[in-house]
């Protein structure tokens, strides 16, 4: 089952009739019925994105507005919009087709549709339907972004960082930032002391699509906030800089006051089986032993796992960081499991599994996985 599949039923039948109803309070003439009757036809058969495209194209089929008229009523959405249940953790998702429908449908008419994004961003972000605006209007997309950096709302204020992601999951790509993320910087700038941990969070998140691409330029910035020595940016920095950590990026770990060239005694990996099958759980052990100074630590493990052409590919997965003392003696203990899940497909042949201190392999070991 996938995570669309678990998360879809956010966009059935009593959301329909919310949006239908919400919808028909800012527009007289939108009848609430016969688009909740339109909107359920062959709708249990869609996955959750298919869900969303399939109530844009109904909603634009209801509405028979011109956009420019439609964008005032839609405007008015968040005083009457009907939230569902605060228990309900996906009643957030009803606003999402009537928010993409802007990107849809308002595409051009860009200053019309930014304003109602600004407006309808509250009821369930909308960091997917801005992203073709800053594909299509650069220049005034940016403009609009710089200036929601001030706004009295921290979705709008999310909304500049969060939007201009580079690689935001699940929405399309943004090529321009991913050559050169040299515009971000004044966007991120603005919001790095934001008041909202919910808006810091989102320029973490987007510093980190950044380090995909241009670990160099990201590395740079950040040594520049951490000059700044506030304890907003010092978060930010730390969660930014999680995918070169893991990466076993050696440059980011001093910046986050791990020992830049570790002393560590590791002792062999010891498993608790050489050959499993998929579906069981391979547990392991080892020892590091301390040198003479006390040493902050990122232990992780990777899996080296076969491909379909013969080759293996490491998988780095979290173990713990720790600050180990002098000559101090640690015991790693875990267990890894290789049950099928959707985001893995196994092959069966060698394997391999180590131990990496502050980015740097440390031991490894052999395991064969059979079908």
């Amino acid at each position: 089952m996938t995570e669309q599949s678990l998360m879809k039923d956010g966009l059935g039948r009593a959301a329909i009739k919310r949006i239908g109803n919400s919808v028909a309070q800012v527009i007289p003439q939108f009848n609430a019925r016969a688009f909740q009757k339109d909107a359920e036809r062959g709708l249990e058969a869609l996955e959750l994105k298919a869900r969303v495209h399939h109530l844009i194209e109904v909603l634009h089929r209801h509405y028979d507005l011109p956009f420019t008229t439609l964008s005032k009523h839609l405007q008015a959405l968040p005083e009457v919009w009907d939230r569902g249940s605060a228990a309900d953790n996906k009643a957030g998702f009803a606003a999402w087709p009537v928010i993409d429908y802007v990107s849809v449908h308002g595409l051009q008419h860009p200053k019309e549709a930014l304003q109602t994004l600004e407006k309808l961003t509250p009821l369930f972000s909308a960091e997917f339907a801005i992203r073709p605006f800053i594909q299509q209007h650069t220049a005034l997309t940016y403009k609009t972004l710089l200036k929601w950096c001030e706004h009295p709302s921290e979705h709008v204020r999310r909304l500049a960082s969060e939007g201009s992601r580079p690689r935001l999951p699940w929405g399309m790509r943004l090529p321009q930032f991913i050559r050169d993320p040299e515009p971000l910087a004044a966007i991120l700038e603005k919001l790095k002391t934001d008041d909202s941990l919910y808006v810091r969070r989102s320029v973490a998140n987007n510093l980190n699509d950044i380090s995909k691409d241009n670990p160099d330029w990201m590395i740079a910035l950040c040594r520049q906030w951490l000059d700044d020595k506030h304890e907003d940016t010092d978060w930010i920095v730390k969660h930014a800089l999680r995918s070169l950590v893991k990466a076993g990026d050696t440059r980011v770990f001093p910046l986050l006051g791990y020992a830049p060239k570790p002393s560590v005694a590791v002792s062999d990996i010891t498993l608790d089986k050489q050959k499993i099958a998929v579906g069981d759980t391979l547990a392991f052990n080892c020892q590091l032993t301390g040198g003479k100074q006390s040493q902050n630590l990122v232990v992780d493990y990777l899996i080296y796992f076969m491909k379909s052409n013969g080759k293996v590919a490491p998988k780095v997965f979290k173990l713990k960081n720790i600050t180990l003392a002098p000559k101090e003696v640690l015991t790693i203990t875990k267990q890894h499991s290789f049950k099928p899940i959707t985001t893995r497909r196994y092959y069966a042949g060698v394997h391999q599994l180590a131990i990496q201190v502050n980015g740097k392999e440390v031991a490894r070991t052999d395991f064969t996985l059979q079908m």
